[in-house]
């Protein structure tokens, strides 16, 4: 039985055209390197001044975008369905997208976990069911990739994809 649900942002609810090989390039520079993948890996072991840096660049390249996020339909039809329930969210955008975007969209959470919280989506969905108190098997986690269901493996927790 479900009993809360958690959304991933970009790809589940929103698109957010954000040219992430331009991004990678001025990390590499950043970093002094071209070795900047897989991302999180990377960012998640700098130090705490290099990681706020790399944070606020990729923030100004996600606020940049804001006016052309679109919306996913089949998310958000979703998020309509599970509305009674409580919901959270996780993501690997920023707090300060996040914050810019919901209100205007219409989307409330109880809770939401982004990048600056943890780089790993698995600890994100743990977080949440920390937080929310909910067991795992009870827990619906909306994502769309592979790397979303590999994480809702990982903590026993239903998924639902909505395709790209």
């Amino acid at each position: 039985m479900i009993k809360a649900v958690v959304f991933d942002l970009d790809g589940t609810l929103i698109n957010l055209p954000i040219d992430y090989e331009g991004l990678f390039r001025r990390f590499s520079r950043i970093l002094n390197t071209d070795d900047v993948r897989p991302l999180a890996k990377t960012v998640a072991g700098l130090d705490e001044k290099t990681r706020k840096k790399i944070f606020e660049i990729w923030d100004e390249e996600e606020l940049a975008l804001k006016d052309k996020i679109t919306i996913k339909d089949e998310g958000v039809a979703l998020y309509k369905k599970y509305a009674t329930m409580p919901k959270a969210l996780v993501t690997m955008q920023g707090k300060a997208l996040v914050q810019t975007v919901l209100k205007p969209l219409g989307l409330v959470f109880k809770l939401a976990i982004t990048r600056e919280n943890s780089l790993d989506r698995a600890e994100q969905l743990k977080m949440v069911i920390q937080k929310v108190k909910v067991n795992p098997e009870n827990l619906l986690f909306v994502g769309n990739t592979d790397g979303d269901l590999h994480a809702a493996e990982k903590v026993k927790c239903q998924f639902l994809r909505v395709e790209q």
